[in-house]
């Protein structure tokens, strides 16, 4: 018997001298360990296992190097020595990791959920971005050989009452039709653009003038103070566009006053910074300040020359046309 007892707490490495004074307690009971049974043998040791560990918790608090982090963490054994998950520490020990596993569990499904989300946001958002710089791409997107189109204009430019009139000279709002002088009225003033090597510099007629004269971009009221001026959005020199110029026939140097004396055949130069270019007119017409078609575009080289008619009174506009000079 003493052998089986050696091997049961030698195991567990319980102390042989507190397991003998439990059996000198039982000699005083006059009771034999050879009376005791497997499983008051069996009680007795855990009970001595018990005592040993809490004699080691204790020192180790006690030294500092162990701390209490969860009161009452040992249950109540039953008669067998075991935890009695029944008593109150036994029901508060297992229950207390229960809850604790369902809560972590819920706060992974949580972290779960929230990173699917961001994935489905930062994915969805790549995709409208991708969806509208298409848009944007297509709606630039402008098929090769085809010529920009000129800002739609209402009225020709350089209409204006004759300098004899009651108030002088100044722009004619009058000649804008009716129903469109609240939207023009609205509209925003058109950004001049800085002049190009590629934009005409200066223009020279023979039949006008005895020097060359100079070229602006726009043709406003008050860029045609200034000299010619190149209609925003029309052809460049050289290029298969219609290049538009307009000037004053009485006001502001009369540049345009003798549109009416070119014929056929006669010439039109055209400087920029780097090239002049020859025109060749092929004739003109007298227009109503409403024929903007003569604006538009053109798939060969030509120039349109636009000044108000007639001299002193304005009321039409006298249109010259050309076309490039080959070779």
């Amino acid at each position: 018997m003493r052998q089986l007892v050696n091997r049961k707490i030698g195991a567990k490495k319980i102390c042989w001298h507190s397991f003998s004074s439990e059996l000198t307690e039982m000699a005083k009971k006059k009771r034999s360990i050879d009376d005791l049974s497997i499983a008051e043998i069996e009680q007795l040791l855990a009970r001595k296992k018990r005592e040993v560990h809490d004699n080691r918790l204790a020192r180790f608090r006690k030294s500092g190097r162990a701390l209490l982090l969860v009161p009452q963490l040992l249950t109540d054994n039953d008669e067998n020595g075991k935890p009695d998950v029944d008593s109150p520490s036994g029901r508060g020990i297992f229950r207390k990791p229960i809850l604790r596993w369902v809560f972590n569990r819920l706060l992974l499904w949580v972290e779960i959920a929230a990173v699917l989300g961001v994935m489905f946001v930062f994915f969805r958002g790549f995709g409208l971005l991708q969806d509208l710089n298409k848009e944007v791409a297509e709606a630039m997107d402008i098929p090769a050989g085809t010529a920009t189109p000129l800002i739609t204009a209402v009225v020709l430019p350089s209409g204006h009452y004759p300098p004899t009139s009651a108030e002088g000279a100044r722009p004619n709002d009058d000649e804008i039709p009716a129903n469109l002088r609240p939207l023009v009225q609205t509209l925003p003033s058109l950004p001049i653009p800085t002049p190009g090597p590629e934009q005409p510099q200066q223009i020279f007629i023979e039949n006008l003038w005895s020097s060359a004269q100079p070229i602006v971009q726009g043709d406003g009221w008050e860029q045609l103070k200034k000299g010619v001026g190149q209609h925003i959005g029309s052809g460049n020199p050289g290029q298969n566009d219609n290049l538009v110029l307009s000037a004053h026939n009485d006001i502001f140097g009369e540049l345009f006053r003798y549109l009416d004396r070119l014929r056929p055949g006669d010439e039109i130069k055209i400087a920029t910074k780097t090239m002049e270019f020859t025109y060749i007119v092929t004739g003109f017409r007298i227009v109503e300040p409403t024929e903007v078609s003569v604006l538009e575009s053109s798939e060969k080289s030509t120039i349109t020359l636009i000044s108000c008619y007639p001299y002193l009174v304005d009321t039409q506009r006298i249109v010259v046309f050309g076309e490039l000079k080959e070779g």
